[in-house]
């Protein structure tokens, strides 16, 4: 008789406890048939004889081993379902563990990513204005030290200071007034005589130099520059502009 091969799906081997349990129900079946095989339960000396240590029981004793074979099997099973929800347990506790693992993972990088992208641009920003720093300072603007320089110096001046006048306006002036001389004096007209001559390209006298004296310009009647912006801002004050000028003033 080929042995019985345990199959997926079935119930575990029986234990040692459910093996004797099981013989002894069969050894019950078996006295329980010699037992009710002679009416009235009677046994005669020569059948009791050929049976020696034959046991007779009760139907009550029967029925309390059947009983106590079930609840074991019974308990046996509510066992294996207990370890088997355990083991469902802990399977979906751990796939759940995975996938926590794998979504803080994917943070991370997540994460990762965007700082990455934000020290990239940062640098980049700081690249594009590192560039703009290097780009090369205008030249500071020259002039040539003679009367066209003084008088394009002074009107450059002038036009940040918003003091009105044209080249043209300035050279008619200064050639009447000096001839183009900055260290011309009147020692004769009335200033002169009250102690305050007209100095320079302009012919200013010192009051009026240091009321209408331009910032930024040295503080000196001598200085072509300094005396021509003082003498145009003056003339603005008084007659609009120095271009309106075409006498003494």
């Amino acid at each position: 008789m080929p042995k019985n091969t345990p199959t997926r799906g079935h119930s575990r081997a029986l234990t040692k406890r459910h093996k004797i349990a099981i013989a002894g129900v069969a050894t019950l079946g078996a006295a329980a048939v010699a037992f009710t095989a002679i009416p009235g339960g009677q046994t005669t000396t020569s059948e009791a004889a050929a049976a020696p240590g034959q046991v007779a029981y009760s139907s009550e004793q029967l029925g309390a081993l059947r009983s106590g074979v079930s609840e074991q099997l019974a308990t046996d099973s509510l066992q294996s379902r207990a370890v088997e929800a355990k083991e469902k347990a802990a399977a979906r506790a751990l796939a759940k563990s995975k996938a926590e693992a794998a979504a803080k993972k994917k943070a991370a990088e997540a994460a990762a990513k965007k700082k990455a992208d934000r020290e990239r641009k940062a640098k980049e920003a700081a690249s594009r204005s590192a560039k703009r720093v290097q780009v090369k300072p205008v030249a500071a603007k020259t002039y040539a030290n003679n009367l066209d320089g003084w008088i394009r110096e002074a009107l450059d001046i002038m036009d940040a200071k918003g003091i009105p006048g044209t080249y043209n306006g300035l050279y008619r002036n200064i050639m009447r007034e000096s001839s183009g001389n900055p260290n011309a004096i009147n020692g004769w007209d009335i200033n002169a005589i009250n102690g305050t001559p007209s100095i320079g390209l302009l012919q200013v006298i010192k009051p009026t130099f240091d009321a209408y004296h331009v910032a930024g310009t040295p503080w000196s009647q001598y200085d072509p520059v300094a005396n021509i912006t003082a003498a145009a801002n003056y003339a603005a004050d008084k007659y609009g502009s120095i271009d309106n000028v075409n006498s003494a003033y």
